[in-house]
């Protein structure tokens, strides 16, 4: 009687090539096109960015504690690696059933599109045409490759074996041979040379988008800038005419003002914001008698100041790098908040960025002397870029989560229970302060030093309370002080040195601070979440003999 038989399917490996080349396009062909647009924002940032926004919050929380600052790139690598993997199921897939491709790459445009009509960096027409554009390509070139694929290496259909009456149904059955319609005409050198090509054109496509975002970003903005920001004038103690300020002489010391392209980066933001100045407008609003809005160019016309300022990130651990000091220059925010005349509900200044991040703080801490302003420059520079261009905020003293909004677009004033800004839904502290704390630059850890007089060298700081005193402790003995070095003001970190007369062995040597008040940074161990870490920064050292 009659039995179905298939050959061997010897094409499933070369068919998720197929997928994966035709994955690779479609992302490469979407990210070209998005950053055509007058945001530059890619659908893989767009949909990155909804993930950050829709993760559960100790999710995001265990994602920054364990990769920092590769956040971001995690996570776009992540993004594309399962749209890859996606692919290389697709490909098998569609060659059983090929309404799956137009449906699959239908579906990934439909999410692209959401995403990025949700994301308030994206242009929304720009993000359809993208997300269209990928879905296009990324189906013809699976449908291309599929029908290139080898004769040998194509599933027959199903056939049907007719066996003759009387013959013997052990004997082995003949192989199908009916051959797929269309497919099979090169063989399998020319098709890795069709798919590797295709995957090559993707990969082109996404570099040439990203050149052509990254440089929108990074450097057209600030090109259109034609208004001069008035040249610093503040006078740093140790500073010799238009240089830096000078500090302790050690090497491996964190300098006393952070180069701009040294500074940390902490954000939510997968894609820089790239803001048309002719259309950036700073305004204020809310619990305000006089609302009002600022252009770019009325914004750096107002009295501007200047001062160094540490800022740090609440997600840095003890003796993490995500802390740095800059001499901010910018607008005072008590000018601005009396221009609006603040109503006694607003009591919460929150800042919103162009990526719709949220920051929110007491409005008193704005008006009760510390540095507080919407700063513009940056070490004698227009703010770049990754540092909030054309404008964010700086308050002294708080942690960058509650207060640094980077690329400014509004400050709102609201009552302090009507609402919650972006990381208080996620887990953390409504209040910031920022904790006093040290940190040992030299000897870094795990190092071998000879035995003699070594340099223990760090900051320390307390912004707003300033430090006055750091000690060191060798293993278990009696805390030593330091000598600190030249303070800028309260606002900034402090450089120590301690002169170690190192023996010879393996010592455990930690650090800690004295603000401005009086009192010592604790030793109790505690992790960043919700209000920032605490502890004494431990460093192991061997001492040769």
């Amino acid at each position: 009687m009659p039995r179905p038989t298939t050959g061997p399917d010897a094409g499933v490996g070369l068919a998720r090539l197929a997928g994966i080349a035709a994955a690779a396009v479609g992302l490469g062909v979407g990210e070209l096109v998005a950053a055509t647009g007058t945001t530059g924002q890619s659908l893989v940032g767009s949909v990155g960015g909804e993930i950050i926004d829709q993760a559960p919050g100790a999710l995001v929380r265990t994602g920054i504690d364990a990769l920092g600052t590769a956040d971001k790139p995690v996570l776009v690598t992540t993004i594309v690696v399962v749209c890859l993997g996606l692919g290389a199921i697709l490909g098998p897939a569609a060659r059983r059933r090929p309404w799956l491709n137009p449906l699959a790459f239908g579906v990934m445009a439909l999410l692209g599109t959401v995403a990025g009509l949700r994301d308030p960096l994206a242009d929304d027409a720009v993000t359809v045409m993208a997300a269209v554009s990928a879905a296009v390509a990324g189906s013809f070139t699976l449908w291309l490759l599929e029908r290139r694929l080898p004769a040998d290496a194509v599933a027959a259909p199903a056939a049907i074996a007719v066996v003759p009456l009387g013959a013997d149904e052990d004997a082995p059955e003949p192989a199908p041979t009916l051959p797929r319609p269309g497919v099979g005409a090169a063989d399998r050198r020319t098709f890795l040379t069709w798919t590797g090509t295709a995957a090559g054109v993707g990969v082109v496509a996404a570099l040439a988008g990203k050149a052509l975002s990254g440089r929108s970003a990074t450097s057209a903005a600030q090109a259109t800038v034609d208004i001069p920001l008035p040249a610093p004038t503040a006078t740093l103690p140790g500073t010799p005419a238009g240089g830096q300020a000078a500090g302790l002489a050690v090497d491996g010391l964190s300098p006393l003002i952070t180069p701009n392209g040294s500074f940390y980066r902490i954000d939510t933001a997968l894609t820089l914001p790239r803001p048309d100045l002719d259309g950036w407008h700073l305004r204020f609003s809310g619990e305000v008698d006089n609302p009002f809005s600022l252009s770019y160019r009325e914004l750096l016309e107002l009295p501007t100041i200047e001062a160094p300022v540490t800022i740090s990130c609440v997600s840095n651990k003890v003796g993490g790098d995500l802390v740095g000091t800059a001499v901010w220059q910018g607008v005072p925010l008590t000018s601005l908040l009396e221009r609006a005349g603040v109503k006694p509900g607003g009591t919460q200044l929150v800042g919103r960025s162009l990526d719709g991040f949220t920051v929110g703080f007491p409005t008193e801490l704005a008006l009760d002397g510390r540095t507080a302003m919407v700063a513009v420059g940056m070490n004698g520079e227009p703010l770049p870029v990754p540092h909030g261009f054309p404008a964010r905020l700086i308050v002294e003293g708080l942690y960058g989560y509650v207060s640094a909004t980077k690329w400014l677009s509004s400050i709102e004033l609201k009552g302090w229970d009507d609402f919650d800004a972006y990381w208080i839904d996620l887990g953390w502290s409504k209040e910031g302060p920022i904790k006093t704390q040290s940190r040992i630059d030299v000897p870094r850890g795990g190092t071998k030093v000879d035995a003699g007089e070594v340099a223990v060298a760090g900051v320390a700081w307390a912004p707003g309370r300033g430090i006055t005193k750091v000690e060191v402790q060798v293993d278990d003995g009696p805390w030593s002080e330091a000598e600190l070095g030249p303070g800028l003001s309260d606002a900034t970190w402090r450089q120590w040195v301690y002169r170690w007369d190192a023996t010879p062995g393996d010592h455990k040597v930690r650090v800690r601070a004295t603000d401005g008040t009086g009192e010592t940074q604790t030793g109790d161990v505690a992790p960043p979440e919700p209000d920032g870490a605490t502890g004494w920064h431990t460093r192991s050292i061997t001492v040769r003999g």
